[in-house]
């Protein structure tokens, strides 16, 4: 058997591996293709042309597709261009700038994953010929032995773990694919890109969503979908109007500063946080900070990878630490009810699921709430 699991001859295993121009990706290619293995390299061309995306190049795009092309041609394997515009406006950008719009706080990187990366690029790779479909992301793959079943599990290095992007990733998906650089810190990524002597080595990680210029969300929401500029109410919790916006895209549940409303609002000078946002209503719901706690998270759209129901570890958000909770499902949905009440979470964020390391899945959050009875203290 060879390392990537399959009882061949590491010549006879073709690996399409999807290339965006960074180092990670560059390093997977370079390094299977030396210990022989049949590599084809693929790239996305994910860009917009029209209007509404000012910046001319999302990931795998311009400087990028051209990073990735160099490589292949000095290490000699080859490497292709797909054209996946249509596809990454239709199910990212459209789905972004909707999200908004109903008042949530999108992830498009998951969105990215679950259906242009995966889906869309899966099929290309059988299309190829490809025995799997390698990565550059920092997960890992591990085989139950007593189940045969391949498993998600988070990556050794916790500051590069990507797992709760990839919360979505089936079962089919998961045996298919291969993520060589699980087990690797960042450190030892970038030694390999320099002893392989790759144009990427030191190449910077992508810090923003590759179609947003400077990070300015709502520039992007307004140019796809110009209603998002209507102007509303800001409101208390109490229904008490105290102030107005130019669009609820500007604002996120957690949100406290830029508000714009000015002091003598509540009892003692409180500060003031968006606890909510009404889209039917085009409203701004405000409230003190502890009106943001939440210990129960209602989620739909979900993606398991094992049937349990029971106690877990859940992270809210890709940097944030994981939370004891209890989870149970129900139909299409599951609830996930936390020890302890956490604020800021909102509508349209993902929540994933832990056994220790490994990721059972997860599911869009639609709704929380808080139970009162025997609330312990928020953190």
């Amino acid at each position: 058997m060879n390392s990537l699991g399959f009882n061949k001859q590491t010549s006879e295993t073709r690996v399409v591996v999807a290339m965006s121009g960074g180092v990670d990706s560059s390093v997977v290619a370079s390094m299977l293709h030396e210990q022989g293995y049949d590599v084809i390299g693929i790239t996305l061309q994910l860009y917009d042309h029209g209007a509404a995306i000012e910046k001319k190049g999302a990931c795998c795009a311009g400087q990028d597709i051209y990073d990735a092309k160099r490589v292949a041609e000095e290490r000699g394997f080859p490497h292709y261009v797909l054209d996946y515009e249509d596809n990454f406006r239709q199910s990212v950008i459209d789905d972004f700038a909707d999200s908004y719009l109903r008042g949530e706080t999108p992830i498009p990187c998951v969105r990215c994953n679950q259906t242009v990366k995966f889906r869309d690029l899966m099929k290309m790779a059988h299309d190829l010929g490809g025995d799997c479909l390698a990565t550059g992301h920092y997960i890992q793959r591990v085989m139950n032995e007593e189940t045969g079943q391949s498993e998600l599990h988070r990556a050794i290095d916790p500051l590069k773990d990507q797992s709760y992007f990839l919360f979505a990733t089936t079962q089919e998906q998961l045996d298919f694919l291969r993520f060589p650089l699980g087990g690797w810190t960042k450190d030892k990524t970038r030694a390999e890109a320099d002893r392989l002597g790759l144009i990427t080595a030191n190449k910077p990680d992508s810090q923003d969503i590759c179609f947003v210029p400077n990070g300015d969300y709502a520039s992007v929401v307004t140019k796809i979908r110009p209603e998002a500029l209507n102007k509303g109410d800001i409101v208390m919790d109490d229904g008490r109007v105290v102030g107005h916006h130019e669009g609820i895209v500007h604002y996120t549940v957690g949100q406290r500063k830029g508000i714009g409303i000015g002091g003598g609002v509540v009892t003692n000078n409180e500060p003031l946080y968006v606890i909510g946002l009404n889209a039917e209503l085009n409203q701004v719901i405000v409230g003190t900070k502890n009106k943001l706690a939440r210990n129960v998270i209602i989620i739909n759209d979900t993606n398991w990878l094992s049937d349990y129901e029971g106690p877990i570890k859940i992270k809210l958000r890709s940097v944030s630490q994981p939370y004891a909770a209890m989870l149970t499902h129900d139909g299409d949905q599951s609830t996930i009810t936390l020890d302890v009440p956490q604020y800021g979470i909102s509508p349209g964020q993902a929540a994933v699921c832990y056994l220790d390391n490994r990721v059972i899945g997860g599911g869009w959050i639609i709704k929380t709430d808080l139970q009162t009875t025997e609330l312990k203290q928020a953190c």
